[in-house]
């Protein structure tokens, strides 16, 4: 019997996880987990507000860890002036549930002062120039909170793997940088946007949206598959495609339309790239992304 069957065999039927609240409930759980499944043990962090995006991430940690561990905790060191962190959605009873039917085995979910005892940190993580870029430029500091709350849950939760949507593709970015830079020794397995029937990418602050709104929406999913297809015809042809889809709804306020490498330094004339949009629908802010192959597809030899 292979791996992958082994941990399929010892796969738990859905129970409710167990919630740890403090450091020494989450050392409990850890411990107990690691005697009764032992094996890699995958991490997915979020900020609650669940939905099936973050369930596939826990999916797919259930399939290929021996023991999965997710994280529940709205980080306030990544929010910004103008962003209203008491107005983010606490919906812990439905993200519980949601984690149970995921095959989560245990549930950290801290308050500020357990994760911050000393109050907010004066050493935190600096994201380095392309936390400035992109998102970074309208959430100045953002990506310093986030990357500062990764580095704490996964020294918390010791994970062998980490697992993060390509969705948000600049945090992922990010997330990798970090543990190349600071030789952590943890995998970062990135996993495919979860969405809609309709395109638009699963998101939180989807619920935030009128009809019209979210009508208006499907817009950026529109101009990146357009974009996507104008691949064949180089930068310039993928970025314009991209920018009418984006033009012909006036319900959007966008923030950028960007086509860069996949580590987000600046596109290559050929080959791998991601393009990545933002827009405000009414006053929720979206984001989302494809990559992009520039260029003639690539001929293979016949025989």
């Amino acid at each position: 019997m292979n791996s992958t069957a082994l941990l399929d065999a010892a796969r738990p039927t859905t129970t409710t996880p167990v919630v740890a609240r403090t450091r020494a409930e989450l050392n409990a759980a850890l411990a107990e987990s690691e005697l009764t499944r032992p094996g890699p043990r995958g991490v997915v962090m979020t900020m609650g507000a669940l939905h099936d995006g973050h369930a596939e991430l826990m999916r797919t940690a259930r399939r290929e860890c021996a023991s999965v561990v997710a994280t529940i905790f709205v980080n306030p060191l990544q929010f910004g002036a103008n962003e209203d962190l008491d107005k983010y959605p606490r919906t812990f009873e439905a993200d519980l549930a949601l984690c149970a039917e995921a095959g989560v085995d245990v549930l950290f979910h801290p308050g500020e002062a357990e994760m911050y005892p000393h109050g907010r940190p004066a050493t935190v993580v600096t994201a380095g120039p392309l936390g400035d870029d992109l998102e970074g430029a309208s959430r100045p500091g953002h990506f310093d909170g986030v990357l500062t709350v990764v580095l704490k849950l996964l020294h918390l939760t010791g994970p062998q793997i980490a697992y993060f949507g390509e969705k948000d593709y600049q945090q992922l970015t990010l997330i990798r940088q970090m543990v190349t830079d600071l030789d952590l020794d943890v995998r970062i397995a990135p996993v495919p946007t979860v969405r809609e029937a309709d395109g638009l990418a699963r998101s939180s602050r989807n619920r935030y949206l009128s009809d019209a709104e979210r009508a208006g929406a499907l817009a950026i999913s529109r101009a990146l598959r357009a974009g996507a297809a104008a691949g064949p015809r180089g930068a310039d042809a993928v970025l314009a495609a991209a920018k009418a889809t984006l033009a012909a709804e006036p319900g959007l306020v966008v923030d950028y339309v960007a086509l860069r490498d996949p580590e987000l330094a600046p596109a290559p004339d050929t080959g791998e790239t991601r393009l990545l949009v933002a827009a405000k629908a009414g006053t929720t802010r979206l984001i989302d992304n494809l990559p992009v192959l520039l260029g003639p597809p690539v001929q293979t030899a016949r025989n």
